[in-house]
Formats: structure tokens, C-alpha cells, sequence
């Protein structure tokens, strides 16, 4: 089943609010098995909403409407779908009952216009708004079927969680197969050569689909199947999770939607490990995300962000010689690294030390471009490594993808080690 989402309300066109309901029901749609090929936003204006009704009519089995159904004079919704099915409109008695009743218990005399938000359209199914006025609609007309919701996101997701959600597997998706999904997550590879390393399996793909998208420092592939039960579905996702885990099994990290940060911190936590972080460039980012995992200090034992140059030689011991001077690395340099690594780690006496040290940008740092940043790891009884980066975008840009980059190569330690406990999910 194909279906189109119209969103009404001119200050959804003017970006005054945005279009979250659209995110919401497109979940919630694929969850039953229904596609949703179209999305549109119409304004407050009556011609222009009855042509995308027009539009999607010809296009979607399913329509949804969302917004523009309360007690104004802009509120055209059922108005122009009533048209558009050549049906009239008249006021719902128990629609009707709950509007006065919430106006009843508040002791405010009720206005004529609210009694708009009781109108249905003739031979519709009522949805009962339980957190607002306006009454809801489900109609089944010549082979096609609509869905009126209320805009405000507080009404719209429990009617149609509640109400129409089941209308439409009563009266719709007698023949539909659900759609199940699995979240493949990635790091320490760029979205283009992940794609370029599954091509083969893209361009074969039929059933199931595969959908990589990206955001900065990870990329996540979704892997799609429609099927009758939740054990077939998975038999199928788990077959072509195996094939792209041989793939790339240096950058699979988990089989469910959780950042890179979180698997870390419940992996070393399990296995009674510890952490801590010297940074400069992020100015305690990598710090924050470790910290915004709940169960964080059971690993995490703390950290020093020492931006100057005078605050890496007093926290961190780093020499002087390496800091100052015509020859001396820099603060920008692979031997900063190491040293705000090791001597974090120290400091703390942590199992592991992470840094960070480079130039976020927009300029250039000891002469030195924005985006070459220098991440260390060094580990208990283990070796320090340093890892070089130049990085592309703005600087918020360049302090996420550093922040990621360290993590990645925590966490690909910690495979290398073969900790035992992993967390559940996390795909190693």
C-alpha cells in the first residue's frame, strides 16, 4: 500500500514550526507495512489543499492529513476533503458532548466556532480526541482511504496510535506484511567508501533493501524486510548482516541504533575497565559524550582539557621544548599526542588515556590548517599509538569527527584485545 502524508498549515511553508508529525507517521506507517512515497506541506488556503488532495489521489491508496482541523476560520481540512469526496459535513454528538463538557468544566462560555471542531464528514469513522477538542476522521471511499488527524503533536500521536492505527488494520491492512528493520552502525568509514564496498550487495538488493545515510563521524545502513512474522524477517536480516559483516568487519560496531560512545562505555564497564581524556581542540567534547551515556562512571574516571599551551606543561607534564621554540612540534603534533595520552592515563592511573590536540578552525594554528588534528591512545601495559587526521568542514564539523575518530580507535582496542562482555547488540 502506497501512502502520501499532507500536512496543512502555512506556518509549517514559513518554517515557523517544523514538520515533526511527518517523521512520527512515516514510522509508524512503515512499522504496518505501508510505504510512504510522498510527502506534502499546503497551506492555509482552500483551492490549493483541495489540488494536493486532487494529486495524491492519484498517487497514494492512503491519505493522511495532519493539522487544520480545529475551531478557525483557516482550519480547511475536513471542508476540502468533503468536497473533494462529494460528501457533506455535520456535527458529531458525542464529538459535540466532549467539546462542551471540556468548556463545562472550566466554567467558560464555549464560542459558536468551536463547535467546528465536532464536524465529521458524512459516513466517516469519528477518532474521539482524548487530549484535545477536534474530532478526528477515517473514511474508506472508492477503493482509496484518509486519515484526519490534529496538528498539534500531543493529540495527533496518541489518535492515531490509539484510533487509527487500528481502523486501519481492520478496514486496510487485511493484506499487508509489517515491516521489519535492522540498524547496522558504522565507524571509522566515510559514507561514500562504505557504499562503495557494498555495492555489489546494493545493486543486487531486492529483498531485503538496504539504505545507508550518514552523519558526521558515523553512518548507519538500515536493512529492510516485509514479512508475515517477526522470525522470518529476522532470519533474513540476520543472513545479509553476516554478508556485510564480512565485509567490513573492522567498522561494524552494532546491530542496533545506539552511538558509537554508548557500546564503549557499557562494553568497558562490563569488563571493569577505565578511561580518561586530555583534550585541547574539542574543548571537552569527547568528555561530554562519554558523560551523556547514563552508567558513564563505572568507566570513566575523568579527564583535563587543557586548551593552552601552559595548561598542557602544568596539568600534563608535556615539555616545554615541544611547545615552544623555532624547532619545537607544537602544540599540533603527533608528540603532544602521546604525551597528553600517556600522562592522562597516568594521572588517573586508567586502563586507557585518550587526546586530543589540533586546530578546529576557522584559521590556521601555528601555521598549521584547520582540520589536521592529532588523537593518542595509550593503554595500561600496552603501546600509545598516534593517529594523524585532516579533516574537511566548519569547525563544529571537525571537533565531532574528532571526538568519533578517538572513539573508533578505542573501540577498535578493545576488539583487538578481545574484552570479554561485550554489550548485548553491539554486533562484535
Amino acid at each position: 500500500m502506497k501512502a502520501e502524508i499532507i500536512a496543512v498549515g502555512t506556518e509549517l511553508l514559513l518554517g515557523q514550526i517544523v514538520n515533526s508529525n511527518a517523521q512520527f507517521l512515516s514510522v509508524e506507517l512503515a512499522a504496518l507495512g505501508i510505504d510512504v512515497y510522498f510527502q506534502t506541506v499546503v497551506g492555509d488556503n482552500s483551492i490549493r489543499l483541495q489540488e494536493a488532495i486532487e494529486i495524491a489521489k492519484g498517487r497514494a491508496d492512503l491519505i493522511l492529513f495532519t493539522g487544520g482541523i480545529g475551531p478557525t476560520e483557516d482550519d480547511l481540512t475536513k471542508d476540502a476533503l468533503a468536497v473533494s469526496l462529494g460528501r457533506g459535513l455535520h456535527i458529531d454528538r458525542m464529538a459535540m458532548d466532549h467539546v462542551d463538557q471540556f468548556f463545562s468544566d472550566r466554567g467558560v462560555q464555549m464560542t459558536e466556532n468551536n463547535r467546528k471542531q465536532a464536524l465529521v464528514i458524512d459516513d466517516s469513522t469519528p477518532l474521539p480526541n482524548e487530549t484535545g477538542l477536534a474530532v478526528g476522521l477515517a473514511i474508506s471511499h472508492e477503493g482509496k482511504y484518509y486519515i484526519v488527524l490534529p496538528g498539534p503533536p500531543r493529540e495527533m500521536k496518541p489518535m492515531f496510535t490509539e484510533k487509527a492505527k487500528p481502523w486501519l488494520q481492520q478496514h486496510a491492512l487485511t493484506d499487508e506484511m509489517p515491516l521489519y528493520s535492522k540498524m547496522l552502525k558504522f565507524a571509522g568509514i566515510g559514507e561514500s567508501l562504505l557504499e562503495d564496498k557494498l555495492i555489489d550487495l546494493i545493486h543486487g538488493q531486492n529483498d531485503p533493501t538496504i539504505a545507508p545515510y550518514a552523519k558526521e563521524g558515523e553512518v548507519t545502513v538500515r536493512i529492510s524486510t516485509k514479512a508475515p512474522s517477526y522470525s522470518e524477517a529476522m532470519e533474513k536480516l540476520d543472513s545479509l548482516e553476516e554478508q556485510i559483516q564480512d565485509i567490513l568487519p573492522n567498522h561494524l560496531y552494532a546491530n542496533i541504533d545506539v552511538p558509537l560512545e554508548k557500546v564503549i562505555v557499557d562494553w568497558m564497564a562490563d569488563a571493569g575497565l577505565t578511561v580518561s581524556c586530555a583534550e585541547s581542540c574539542t574543548g571537552g567534547l569527547l568528555m561530554e559524550s562519554i558523560t551523556s551515556i547514563p552508567g558513564s562512571s563505572s568507566a570513566f574516571l575523568g579527564g583535563i582539557v587543557c586548551y593552552s599551551n601552559e595548561m598542557k606543561h602544568k596539568l600534563l607534564n608535556v615539555p616545554k621544548e615541544y611547545l615552544e621554540g623555532v624547532d619545537a612540534p607544537g602544540a599540533v603534533s603527533r608528540e603532544v599526542a602521546e604525551v597528553l595520552a600517556e600522562q592522562v592515563r597516568l594521572t588517573a592511573d586508567t586502563d586507557y588515556g585518550l587526546s586530543i590536540t589540533g586546530v578546529a578552525g576557522p584559521g590556521y594554528s601555528e601555521r598549521k590548517p584547520a582540520g589536521l588534528v592529532y588523537i593518542g591512545l595509550a593503554e595500561r601495559n600496552g603501546k600509545t599509538e598516534v593517529f594523524e587526521l585532516k579533516l574537511k568542514g566548519n569547525r563544529e564539523n571537525i571537533r565531532i569527527r574528532s571526538v568519533k575518530a578517538i572513539l573508533y580507535q578505542l573501540w577498535r582496542r578493545l576488539v583487538e584485545r578481545n574484552v570479554d562482555t561485550p554489550t548485548e547488540g553491539s554486533g562484535l
